[in-house]
């Protein structure tokens, strides 16, 4: 009876001239995690409008089903918006979904559900799966209150800026990062917010899923015998005490930021740089590679 009356209802406004923009989780993995509900949309819907067309093609012929399919994506939506909410405005029902998940989170379709609210077009929301939230539900981190900050960005100065701003933050930080990024975010992360306790998610209710669990410094020792692969969800909590190499130097004594250690070095032995660096990288347990890295970051920023 309730999906009679809903599906009664969905035509009911498109007969009236109502269109309705229907955001739509979609699994992030398991096919099998696709609600009834969305199932349900996705077939009574006139149009599908989807971030990659033969990435949502294969969910529909796995429930065997077609639908006409509109690509909405970065490069595209600040002209495909206004498309679209040209055809609910004339009584479309549009279904949005992403290529896993739910839409607009990390996702592209912000764009398009404020120009619908902005039009007076109802949104809906269908809810379902999400890899952040399935990742700090199974994390064993503080779950009482938590920040989630998507994508960090991609470039070490702007990143470790981001960073810097979250390091006062005392609730559980949840990240997306890209595999071929996962070291680098952990290692500054190690640097800016210190040793704190840290889940690294990878390929979440897919075959090869798995949690690392630790601190900072242990995921970056198991990613340096096994590089990471697949999408990746990485949290990180409150501080917990643990010390870390990038905040002490081989003493246990708090460490000066590697560029002022360097000029300690060179002032007090006389030394040249090359020779400074490599011993202030000594005292920190990092390599000069690494340090040098540093130094050229904190000369950027």
């Amino acid at each position: 009876m309730a999906k009679n009356n809903l599906a009664k209802s969905n035509g009911e406004a498109k007969a009236a001239g109502t269109g309705r923009l229907y955001v739509v989780a979609t699994p992030i993995g398991n096919l099998e995690d696709i609600t009834l509900r969305a199932l349900r949309i996705l077939k009574e819907a006139d149009l599908i409008v989807c971030e990659d067309t033969r990435h949502t093609m294969k969910l529909l012929s796995h429930f065997d089903f077609s639908k006409r399919l509109v690509s909405y994506h970065e490069h595209n939506e600040i002209t495909r918006a206004p498309e679209i909410v040209i055809e609910l405005e004339e009584g479309a029902q549009v279904a949005l979904v992403s290529d896993a998940g739910t839409p607009t989170v990390s996702d592209p379709g912000y764009r398009l559900v404020s120009l619908c609210v902005r039009h007076g077009i109802r949104v809906v929301p269908v809810p379902g799966a999400s890899a952040f939230v399935a990742a700090l539900a199974a994390s064993g981190m503080p779950v009482g209150e938590f920040v989630f900050a998507g994508f960090l960005p991609p470039r070490q100065t702007a990143r470790r800026k981001s960073l810097r701003a979250l390091g006062e933050e005392p609730r559980t930080l949840i990240f997306y990062e890209a595999p071929h990024r996962a070291i680098e975010t952990l290692e500054d992360a190690l640097e800016i917010l210190g040793n704190r306790p840290a889940v690294l998610a990878r390929e979440i209710t897919k075959a090869f899923e798995e949690f690392q669990r630790g601190h900072i410094e242990d995921l970056l020792a198991g990613l340096g015998k096994k590089p990471p692969r697949g999408e990746i969800t990485l949290l990180i909590g409150p501080a917990d005490g643990q010390e870390t190499h990038a905040a002490t130097d081989a003493a246990g004594k708090a460490a000066v930021p590697l560029a002022w250690r360097v000029e300690e070095i060179m002032k007090a032995r006389g030394g040249d740089r090359k020779a400074a660096l490599k011993e202030a990288a000594r005292e920190r347990g990092i390599t000069r590679r690494e340090a040098y890295k540093q130094l050229l970051v904190t000369r950027d920023e």
